[in-house]
This record gives C-alpha cells, structure tokens and sequence, in this order.
C-alpha cells in the first residue's frame, strides 16, 4: 500500500523571521508523529518585502521538501491563500500560514479526522491575543453573518486546516477573481470537521490585518454570502416612502381644510430632507459594496500571475502543478511569469 502525502501550502508576506522555525517545527512533526506520511512544504510568497524568498531559496538548496511559489506582485490574501490551496500534490492539502500563528503541531490532530472520512478539517480559534476592541467587533460579525448569510460561515476560521483532494479539486473549477474563501469553504466543504485550537501571537511581532483590511474582508463576506442587505434596502425603502407619503397627504388635506392652519415651517423640512438624505446616503453604500463585488468577480483576469517556482515546476491557467525532478536539490525554475 502507497504511503499517503500531505501537501503543507504556506501562504506568506514578510514571513523571513519565521520561514526556518516552520520548516523545522512542520519536520518534527512528521517525522516524531506522522512518520507514515509522505510530505512537502510549499510556501507561496505574496510579494514580501523583506528577506522572505531568500531564506526560501536558501532552505530549498539544500531540502527538496521545502518549495516555493513566488507571486509576480502583491495580489491580496484571498486570492493568495485561494491559488494557495490548488499547488499541493499531495491526497490531503494542509493549510498553515507564516507567522506562526496557528501551530503546526497540532497536524496530527487533523490528519486524523480526515483519516475517519472528514473531507475538510477546520481549525476554530478558542483564543487569540486579538485586543477587546477587535473581538467585539468580530463577535457582531458573526451575529450578523448567522442571521443574513445564505449559508452559515464558520465563525473564528481564517483558513488554518486539512483539505482533502476531492475539495481542492473542486476549488479548481471556481472562476472567481476575488473568492471569499470563507463563504467558499462553508458553501463547498461537505463532512466539516471543526478543531478548536489556542492562537499563538504572531512570529512578526504584529498583524498584518489593520482596521481597515479587516472592515474589506467584512464587507467581502457580507457581500459573497447574502443578498437580504440589499433586500432590507429595498423594504426599508418602501417603508419610509409610505410613511412620507402618508405624511404628505395628511397635511395636503389639512392646509386645505384650514389653510391658515400650516406656516412655511422650516424645522419640518429641514428634518424631513436630513431623514432622506440619511436613508439614501446609507443605502447608496451598500449598493457601492455589491457593485464593488460584482466588478471585481465579472473581470476577467487571472487570480494571481507567478513570477518564480521554487523546486516546484509551473502549469497554465491554475492547473495543479507537477513536483520538479528531485536530481538536483538546489532546482530553481524562473519562467516567464504565469498566471493561476
């Protein structure tokens, strides 16, 4: 009986403290707990601005396992971490990401999951060093997603798990630009298996996520997974405009019943113009955010272009890439720029 593979995909951007200690702690563990495992360890660089490639380029001289997949620029987390998941060769793709965060030790926990016929091992954080401010936020999130979204997203899920083939495969034939990776697992995966785990603080010191990458990455999930905001627009709409125009006759047949009885009163107007306003303005960014989403999914472009494979040689077009000849440990491949 052929020996299982475990693809371990890496998604990095400005990871070069951390790249040494992942691979070390990812070999210990398959070798101390999952010896009867074949495995690689793929790291696909989102354009880093530090000494990240180089360190990759350094380890994979001298350790076939270790592979790289270079993006020609910075195309974002989720298309990274999406293009990420379709480089593995392995039975099951494993998916970690570069600072540490997420503990590679606790593999194990997942393969075996997957060995009892989960096809999708989620990892849940039970605790983060996150600050209040942001874990109140996430929290109304969630509450939010639970009650609009179409299909229920997993709360505290980043991507951190086990993929079986089957699931990458479908990944493949979904021809979006920007996937919201999140809605995408919850829509797709079938016989998810949740592990809760504690998260570590990041390798780099800090987040990469600022307020304002986590409000785009909210208004990507509201937007990829439900359609009752702009409906609730839509009532709410026709709501108000009942209600004004029910105002509008009530003092229509008034003015004529007594026509002394109304005076040009500003107050009323003046609240009555903000009140719409306030409703137009409100609904008009939320058509924005759909429009947003919709532009950026009926482009067609590539999800990411590749500027550099590492121990790893490139195919077109996002097809699963074949493992380079392991003759020589320091094979380096740097073709023309390809997309996926």
């Amino acid at each position: 009986m052929s020996r299982k593979t475990i693809s371990v995909v890496i998604p990095s951007y400005n990871e070069e403290r951390s790249v040494e200690e992942m691979v070390d702690r990812v070999t210990a563990v398959f070798r101390e707990r999952l010896p009867a495992y074949d495995f690689e360890i793929i790291f696909v660089d989102d354009f880093s601005t530090d000494g990240t490639r180089g360190t990759i380029r350094r380890l994979a001289k001298t350790n076939p396992r270790v592979k790289g997949v270079f993006n020609a620029k910075n195309f974002g987390f989720h298309r990274n971490i999406f293009s990420a998941l379709t480089y593995g060769s392995g039975d099951a793709t494993f998916m970690l990401f570069g600072d540490l965060q997420d503990p590679p030790e606790n593999i194990p926990e997942f393969v075996e999951r997957w060995e009892q016929g989960d096809k999708v091992v989620v990892g849940q954080r039970r605790s983060s060093d996150e600050g209040w401010f942001m874990t109140v936020l996430r929290r109304m999130y969630y509450t939010t997603i639970r009650h609009l979204s179409d299909t229920t997203q997993i709360a505290r899920f980043t991507g951190y798990g086990l993929y079986d083939r089957e699931f990458v495969e479908t990944l493949k034939d979904i021809d979006d630009v920007q996937p919201f990776f999140k809605a995408v697992v919850a829509e797709y995966g079938l016989d998810i298996a949740i592990v809760q785990y504690d998260q570590a603080k990041s390798a780099r010191g800090k987040s990469n996520f600022n307020f304002l990458k986590n409000y785009d990455f909210a208004m990507q999930g509201l937007t990829a997974s439900t359609k009752l905001m702009m409906r609730f627009a839509t009532f709410l709409a026709g709501i108000v405009a009942l209600v004004c125009l029910g105002v509008a006759v009530f003092v229509l047949v008034n003015k004529l019943i007594d026509w002394e009885r109304y005076s040009a009163g500003e107050a009323s107007v003046t609240v009555g113009i903000f009140l719409l306003g306030a409703v137009q303005l409100f609904f008009i960014g939320v058509l924005g955010e759909y429009i947003l989403s919709i532009n950026g999914r009926i482009t067609r472009k590539p999800r990411v272009v590749v500027g550099e494979w590492v121990n790893l040689r490139g195919s077109r077009a996002g097809r699963l890439p074949d493992a380079a000849p392991a003759t020589r440990s320091d094979e380096t491949e740097q073709p023309r720029p390809e997309t996926a």
